[in-house]
């Protein structure tokens, strides 16, 4: 299964636990699960890493090979339709703001990319439902039948390890 990975996942990562003066490693282990087709995102959350402050993150995520950041396919282009068409629809909670915000942001991509591949999105998010004020991504996930999983998981599944 592919795991695409959420703008979170990268930030928290090197902000929190996974610094990469201190673990080189784990960045190293992203691009080589990348190379072997089990880890990717999408070209917009390459788009929020490097609207942030830049440093490491920013030009690791240059260093990588176009095949990291995914672009929306043909197919993901139904799935873009179809997610837009939940998210917009009067029965949702959501806030004028929150649907706009929801369309323009990698969120939406990394969806409908996870939608119309048949992979999972990894994010710290957690889903809340009855929110007004953001469309988060487990609910976009459940919406489209798309699973979801949180970093360490994933981390585990794929046998990360740092000796």
């Amino acid at each position: 299964m592919l795991f695409l990975l959420d703008s979170n996942v990268f930030i928290n990562a090197s902000r929190l636990y996974y610094h990469p003066d201190m673990a080189p490693t784990f960045w190293e282990w992203l691009t080589e699960q990348n190379r072997m087709g089990r880890i990717a995102s999408v070209s917009r959350v390459k788009d929020e890493i490097n609207d942030g402050k830049g440093g490491y993150l920013q030009k690791w995520s240059s260093e990588l090979s176009s095949a990291f950041w995914l672009q929306p396919g043909e197919n993901a282009m139904e799935s873009m339709a179809r997610l837009a068409d939940w998210a917009m629809h009067p029965d949702r909670p959501y806030r004028d703001s929150a649907r706009a915000e929801f369309l323009n942001v990698a969120d939406y991509y990394l969806v409908a990319q996870a939608h119309s591949t048949k992979a999972a999105v990894v994010t710290f998010e957690l889903p809340a439902p009855s929110s007004r004020r953001r469309v988060l991504i487990p609910d976009a996930c459940d919406a489209m039948g798309v699973t979801y999983c949180e970093p360490f998981d994933v981390y585990r599944r794929l046998g990360l390890r740092f000796y």
